[in-house]
């Protein structure tokens, strides 16, 4: 009768977190199995040390190779599949013979664990059976004293080996993460921690739960001295006090959420948002927000921009993080332009602002239909609050004379119900009732739709605050029929 293969969790390094089933399965086990690199110390080996029993058999499995270069015909993983291979048919012919074989696996055996590459191999063959064990993941976080998630907040387990760019990208969109198989990767880890904006949040946990354990600010370590048994911890912002706003002004981050769907919401306003103190916006678009815990939301009406952009700058003066939400892109009719503007003011001229982008509603309704927006076109807000109707008008009258193709933002509203018409006509004065016109109404909400028509179709009875109008050039071309017709405007001009 074949034996039963064993994959032993042993926690991350105390002898003393090992399970009482691990425990006693190694001391029952016919056969021990562990790897080690080729210097033959093996930190399993370590930690089972308590558990062995006299007579029982030894399997060293080691590494041929680490993270040097290696000569092998098939490169560094053709070497190591080979040592895979020939390590799992040194188990199978205990198994085969009847003996019970324990491999030993640091952490938990199913966790970024060398005893993986055995299951695989064996399980298909021979009663395995896995003992899951404390993961070095579990142990930093209470070195650390720190807890790394809570309520539904996202938790990314990240291997350092990932590029610079890729690690960057996971921290900005995540609210907690550990950083794994650092060693020499810790230098390109610490650029993405750097990168991400969220290095002064991080931690270092070297050999967490044994007698050689530190912990350190993620800043302060020297790369020269990581060693592999080492995690980076990034605690969500909620419960991490190196998140919390310095003493001194604070800083606003102007964003643009995109223009409805939340999948439109780029990684990089997501992770502002996550960290901010303030939420400052219109009512509309704060409510777009995720709720945070001990986060303040500051909703106004949309007529009160300066009074916003004041707000927010004051409450970044006092030293909170503020974040000012605007649909689409901010700098697209929307909050960047106030902001910027107030800021120029002598009283917050200590307080940092930036600017994040966002997916603008003319790309999106554009993107509805195909390329409308294939060539020079120009924005034009319909609106006359901000600026008086006859510079509107100049203005459309100017592009339409120029043959660009025009996205054009608050055609109507409640109080404004003859701007389109007006615009309708100054345009036929360049342009054939034929021209291509599109009709974006609420695209990526609940209640998204799109229209084809003509110039000379255009009823301004039909349109709201809610629609984006996208008016073709002369060469603004509608291709296909039915549900399946697409806009273009080519990117090349006659002559």
């Amino acid at each position: 009768m074949a034996g039963k293969l064993w994959g032993i969790g042993l926690g991350p390094g105390d002898p003393e977190l090992v399970t009482v089933k691990a425990a006693r399965i190694i001391s029952e086990a016919d056969v021990i199995a562990f790897h080690s690199a080729r210097h033959g110390r093996s930190i399993s080996r370590a930690v089972a040390e308590p558990y062995l029993r006299e007579g029982q058999l030894e399997e060293h499995l080691v590494y041929p190779v680490t993270t040097e270069t290696v000569d092998h015909p098939g490169g560094y993983q053709g070497a190591i599949d080979e040592f895979y291979e020939s390590a799992a048919q040194r188990l199978a012919e205990h198994l085969e013979a009847g003996r019970s074989v324990a491999l030993l696996a640091a952490g938990d055996p199913l966790f970024y664990s060398s005893y993986m590459h055995m299951h695989k191999r064996l399980c298909d063959r021979f009663d395995a059976e896995v003992i899951p064990g404390v993961t070095s993941v579990s142990a930093a976080s209470a070195a650390l004293g720190v807890p790394l998630v809570e309520r539904d907040e996202v938790f990314t387990v990240l291997p350092g080996t990932l590029p610079v760019e890729e690690l960057t990208r996971r921290l900005r969109e995540t609210d907690s993460a550990a950083i794994l198989k650092l060693g020499r990767t810790f230098p390109a880890v610490r650029q993405a921690l750097k990168d991400s904006g969220r290095l002064a949040e991080a931690s270092y946990v070297e050999r967490a739960s044994t007698d050689r354990q530190r912990v350190l600010s993620a800043a302060e370590v020297d790369e020269s001295q990581v060693p592999y048994f080492s995690i980076a911890l990034v605690p969500s912002p909620s419960n991490n006090p190196a998140a919390t706003p310095a003493a001194g002004p604070g800083e606003v981050v102007v964003v643009g959420l995109g223009p409805g769907d939340d999948a439109w919401t780029t990684p990089e306003v997501r992770h502002e948002l996550s960290r901010a103190t303030d939420i400052v916006g219109y009512t509309t678009y704060v409510n777009r927000v995720p709720v945070v815990a001990g986060q303040l939301r500051h909703a106004s009406d949309n007529k009160v921009e300066s009074e916003r952009a004041a707000m927010a700058l004051d409450l970044a003066k006092r030293g909170a993080r503020v974040v000012v939400v605007s649909s689409g892109d901010p700098g697209v009719f929307a909050m960047a332009a106030a902001v910027v503007e107030m800021s120029a003011e002598p009283q917050w001229s200590e307080v940092s602002v930036r600017v994040l982008p966002g997916m603008t509603a003319a790309h999106a309704v554009a993107s509805r239909v195909g390329a409308p927006l294939g060539h020079d076109y120009a924005m034009i807000s319909l609106s006359d609050r901000l600026k008086p109707w006859d510079i509107v008008a100049k203005r459309i009258s100017a592009v339409a004379a120029a043959d660009m193709a025009i996205a054009v933002y608050n055609p109507a509203s409640k109080s404004r119900t003859w701007q389109v018409g007006a615009m309708r006509d100054l345009l036929l004065e360049h342009r054939s009732p034929q021209t291509p016109v599109i009709v974006g109404r609420d695209v990526a909400g609940p209640q998204e739709s799109v229209r084809i028509l003509t110039l000379g179709e255009l009823d301004p009875a039909e349109i709201d605050m809610r629609c984006l109008l996208i008016i073709g050039s002369s060469l603004t071309t509608v291709v296909g029929s039915g549900s399946e017709r697409k806009v273009f405007t080519p990117r090349r001009y006659p002559g």
